[in-house]
């Protein structure tokens, strides 16, 4: 199984930064892909910033230039700078990576639990 654990989450006002990270553990070969989503109450989940193996990046438009995706492939980690907060940044930030748990089996996707971000006006 593979476990991923985020955190950093937390209450800022507008205009300040954060920095969420993600800990992936457990039993994999590989990790593919690693990225952010957020969700809000009666919304759906929504696509935030996606960094592969590669580390190629890319953004939602809503945070393109305010938020910068990093990752750690010696520690199997993920980061998500995130500045300029505004008060639409609120929601529950969840990690995801694409792994595969051994060398013949699929990729697949696997969340973190959340971690809650609150911008104040």
């Amino acid at each position: 199984q593979v476990q991923l654990v985020d955190s950093g989450g937390g209450l800022v006002q507008a205009g300040e930064s954060l920095t969420l990270s993600c800990a992936a553990s457990g039993s994999f070969v590989s990790i593919n892909a690693m990225a952010w989503y957020r969700q809000t109450p009666g919304k759906q989940r929504e696509f935030v910033a996606i960094i592969t193996s590669g580390r190629t990046t890319r953004y939602a438009d809503s945070v393109k230039g305010r938020f910068t995706i990093s990752r750690d492939n010696a520690k199997n980690m993920v980061y998500l700078q995130m500045n300029s907060l505004k008060p639409e940044d609120t929601a529950v930030y969840y990690c995801n990576a694409v792994a595969k748990r051994t060398y013949v089996s699929d990729y697949l996707n696997y969340w973190g639990q959340g971690t809650r971000v609150t911008v104040s006006s």
